[in-house]
């Protein structure tokens, strides 16, 4: 009990860290410098490690979302369909694993979708133009080729987009009537669109993924999502952003249960066995005890560890041992404190970055570990990216340098080389 006691107080100083960067992002104040309990540790001057401030997965996501971009404001439909289809047929993603065909869709509905969330921001009423030219625009394009799956694909997919815009974060009990109907009527279009297509008849994913993303407006989504998203992972096996998809949907909050999710993380491991390993298993859990306690406390914590060493075993690139390692080194530690139970394997999980850094780190990418800070959440607002990088490269010297305490502490300077961390006399 002692030494549980000790390690929850070390996790102190982070948790006040993390909240008070928190408050300050949801305010768009400036990025404030780290609170901690204790006098810092500065391990900056004590370890040498190559930085990558260009990380390959996020200049490629940015080329294919400006692509599709740019393609959409010229009008080149049919150059920009092509792009899409060959992407979702060969399965193209970026070195993160974000499908291109995905990003190039989104590119080409961006304009029209950003538009109006800044109208709706802006507390314009609901005829004003940025609301409604842009998607009727996008309509007209579809009225002229409506047999094809990928025009409709980006329509629905802005209706979508629209609908979650006037849904906005808050309380559902607070939602103001006008916006309940438009997100509906958003949801609604969006599946009437998408209803001819089927992802596994078509062999496509990003179809297939539209329709997972189709749940939240279905009133039959709890006897649909462990279906909807088995095809899905069937069709592209190699992407975990699918994986992790299920399990975060299968919390009681969303569509499932703890016993579903249990159910289909060990089902995913076996189906995807070839590929992942235990990592499967893994993958499906990964969000999901992130952020719910009671799923933390249910997880089979040998199962998960073996799953984590498979995922680093074949996929031992830098982009995918950044994450793994900010996800145990930030991630599961932010909930400690909240369920005993929880806590033993938040715990357990955490004590995987010794490993992972040690073993399998070769540079750090900022962007990573600055999205851990906020629990890997998609929807996060950005507004200076050269301040939101820093602040991740601020995260991961901290927690490499907290891995190295006792050898720091003996005076050696940690330096890291492609064959792995070399500790030297300071």
């Amino acid at each position: 009990m002692h030494e549980y006691l000790s390690r929850l107080l070390e996790q102190l100083s982070d948790k006040l860290h993390m909240l008070w960067t928190r408050l300050g992002g949801a305010s768009g104040a400036e990025e404030p410098e780290p609170v901690y309990a204790l006098p810092r540790p500065d391990h900056a001057d004590k370890l040498t490690i190559p930085v990558c401030e260009a990380a390959a997965d996020e200049t490629a996501q940015r080329e294919a979302q400006a692509r599709g971009q740019f393609l959409a404001r010229q009008e080149r439909w049919d150059d920009l369909i092509d792009e899409i289809r060959n992407a979702d047929k060969a399965r193209a993603a970026t070195p993160g694993g974000a499908p291109i065909a995905e990003l190039l869709a989104f590119g080409a509905r961006s304009d029209v979708v950003l538009a109006a969330e800044h109208a709706l921001q802006e507390g314009k009423p609901a005829a004003d133009a940025p609301l409604l030219t842009g998607i009727k625009a996008l309509e007209t394009v579809r009225r002229e080729s409506p047999a094809d799956p990928y025009l409709s694909l980006i329509v629905a997919l802005a209706h979508l987009d629209l609908g979650w815009a006037w849904r906005g974060t808050g309380w559902d009990a607070a939602l103001p009537q006008l916006n309940r109907n438009r997100c509906i009527a958003h949801f609604d279009r969006a599946r009437d669109l998408l209803a001819p297509y089927d992802g596994v008849d078509l062999d496509s994913p990003l179809i297939a993924s539209a329709h997972c993303a189709l749940l939240a407006g279905r009133r039959d989504a709890r006897s649909r999502v462990s279906g909807d998203y088995e095809a899905l992972i069937d069709l592209d096996p190699n992407n975990p952003r699918h994986m992790r998809a299920l399990g975060y949907h299968l919390l009681p909050r969303w569509f499932g249960s703890y016993d579903e999710l249990e159910l289909q993380a060990r089902r995913t491991a076996a189906r995807t066995q070839a590929i992942w390993g235990s990592g499967g298993y893994t993958w499906v859990c990964f969000d999901a005890i992130g952020i719910d306690e009671d799923a933390c406390a249910k997880v089979d914590v040998g199962f998960f560890i073996e799953g984590l060493k498979d995922i680093a075993m074949a996929r031992p690139e830098q982009e995918m041992i950044n994450l793994l390692a900010a996800y145990c080194a930030v991630v599961i530690r932010q909930g400690l404190g909240a369920s005993t139970e929880a806590d033993l394997a938040r715990l357990q999980i955490a004590d995987c970055a010794y490993w992972l850094v040690r073993e399998h780190l070769t540079e750090v990418h900022p962007m990573v570990w600055a999205h851990a800070l906020d629990g890997f959440d998609n929807n996060i607002r950005v507004s200076s990216v050269n301040r939101f990088a820093a602040r991740g490269r601020r995260s991961a010297l901290q927690a490499i340098g907290d891995l190295f305490r006792e050898e720091i502490a003996q005076g050696c300077h940690v330096t890291f080389t492609a064959e792995g961390p070399r500790l030297d006399p300071a």
